[in-house]
């Protein structure tokens, strides 16, 4: 397909983008003046304060966050509904979905490692529920959506303006039929893979998914994760059998993608397992809805057999039942010590309907030589005594310095964790 060269700024940068990218038709009227390089006419920012009150309530839940010794957590940015986080490769701006209408552009102007200000990023648009950022390494931004995947140039040059250039890599109503959309398990999750493909996490609507469904969501790749090429062509499913996958990464030495994964309720309080897992090769399948969870068999489907082409993977760590494994990172960074090197950092959002809370949490996983995988906390205290929850992590990111970034839709936060400072 002929690129079409797109010039964003006198002469400053110049991007070849696929007619499939740049070509916009049927969407709304401001994502088509973008999509053109013209005004919208949108002059307003939200902006959220800093400080104050309610910065003071959470630095006094922090005080009661544990950590292994030589590491701090301290509030880095007040930001409402925080979710999944892309930190942009020039180090200048965090963006941070939500679940609701927003994404928030957050920044350290004075690099003193907190943030002096969050507004909404591209306010002239209409986000639904704009759930995961995620960056190329040449500052492409993509924000994955219930039902659409929108395509950012150069977020980080344009983010100070209300109109930022804007294309559809994936278009409304493209990415899940519009009769799959649904208010459940939409949270999207995207990472740029080291193929240069960009990989979008489709969680499928249903506790267990029922029979007259599969074919469907196997084509689709909905209970699945899904890859396609930069510009929007060559779409094909990588993994299925996944129930609801809400973060995924790629082994800094390996490629290899791992991927945690939320298991069926219903079933107890202490099953079936959460998942942590490891894919080796595309196609892979992981086991729903045959298996709520780990080698546990799902209700629905537990008197039947297991179709021989399926082969389903087990999880390389099962995690506590409804913990609620959420977003990671591998940590590749040096401020941390040798043994976090390469290790997962993932978040645990917590349960939601367990008699007794677990979860609420920043866990961290290490990987062996031979591939064997152990995971224990590295940061907790979100819930009190009473069972509250007094934070709710949601997504762990690494910024420039080697210090981590964790998101908290609770509290509506993001904290950094440091060593040695």
């Amino acid at each position: 397909m002929k690129a079409i060269p797109i010039i964003l700024a006198a002469g400053s940068l110049s991007l070849g983008l696929s007619a499939a990218v740049a070509q916009n038709t049927d969407v709304p009227e401001n994502l088509e003046k973008l999509s053109n390089f013209q005004t919208t006419g949108t002059t307003e920012f939200t902006t959220i304060e800093q400080g104050g009150d309610f910065a003071a309530g959470i630095e006094r839940t922090l005080e009661r966050i544990t950590l292994p010794p030589g590491f701090k957590i301290a509030l880095y940015a007040i930001v409402p509904d925080a979710r999944h986080m892309a930190v942009g490769p020039q180090g200048i701006v965090t963006f941070v979905g939500t679940r609701k209408d927003k994404v928030w552009a957050v920044t350290d102007r004075n690099k003193d490692r907190v943030a002096d200000e969050v507004k909404d990023f591209a306010p002239s648009l209409t986000f639904s529920i704009p759930n995961g950022p995620c960056f190329s390494k040449d500052g492409f931004l993509y924000i994955a959506e219930q039902n659409r995947v929108l395509l950012f140039p150069a977020a980080e040059f344009f983010y100070e303006s209300p109109d930022v250039a804007a294309f559809n890599l994936v278009a409304k109503g493209d990415l899940v039929p519009v009769e799959e959309e649904s208010f459940n398990h939409t949270a999207r999750v995207c990472k740029i893979g080291p193929d240069g493909k960009i990989y979008i996490s489709l969680g499928q609507p249903f506790n267990v998914a029922p029979p007259e469904k599969l074919e469907l969501y196997s084509q689709q790749g909905i209970g699945g994760i899904i890859r396609l090429n930069t510009d929007g062509t060559g779409r094909e499913v990588f993994t299925r059998g996944i129930r609801n996958s809400v973060g995924h990464d790629f082994h800094p030495e390996t490629g290899d993608l791992w991927f945690t994964d939320n298991q069926v309720d219903g079933m107890g309080d202490d099953i079936p397992p959460g998942e942590i897992n490891h894919q080796t090769e595309a196609g892979q399948h992981f086991g729903a809805p045959w298996y709520g969870g780990g080698d546990i068999r799902t209700n629905e489907y537990k008197d039947q057999e297991i179709p021989a082409e399926i082969s389903p993977v087990m999880p390389a760590v099962a995690t506590e039942a409804h913990a609620a494994d959420l977003g990671m990172s591998f940590y590749t960074g040096d401020q941390f010590p040798a043994e976090y090197k390469n290790a997962i950092f993932s978040a645990q959002h917590g349960s939601w309907n367990r008699t007794t809370p677990v979860g609420a949490r920043v866990m961290v996983t290490t990987i062996a030589e031979d591939g064997t995988a152990t995971t224990k906390p590295f940061a907790e205290g979100w819930i009190d005594e009473n069972g509250e929850y007094l934070g709710r992590p949601v997504d762990v990111v690494q910024l420039r310095d080697g210090s981590i970034l964790v998101s908290d839709d609770l509290a509506g936060a993001l904290y950094r964790i440091s060593y040695g400072e």
